[in-house]
């Protein structure tokens, strides 16, 4: 359930910066960039924080 959780939660955040990015200011994509280095992150170190902060929130993997 985490992981369904993570992957929505970057998800949107990726196509609502972009969409900030194409109709405000370019610099939205530092977003975008943010939330792909986390991304990254995660798959090398199997450290994240989002699903640190579900867990103890009650979410079940």
């Amino acid at each position: 359930m985490k992981n369904r959780i993570v992957r929505a939660f970057a998800g949107t955040f990726i196509l609502i910066s972009l969409l900030l990015a194409i109709k405000l200011n370019i610099n939205w994509l530092w977003v975008t960039a943010f939330v792909g280095a986390n991304l990254l992150q995660s798959s090398i170190t199997k450290w994240c924080l989002l699903e640190v902060i579900l867990g103890k929130l009650g979410v079940k993997n």
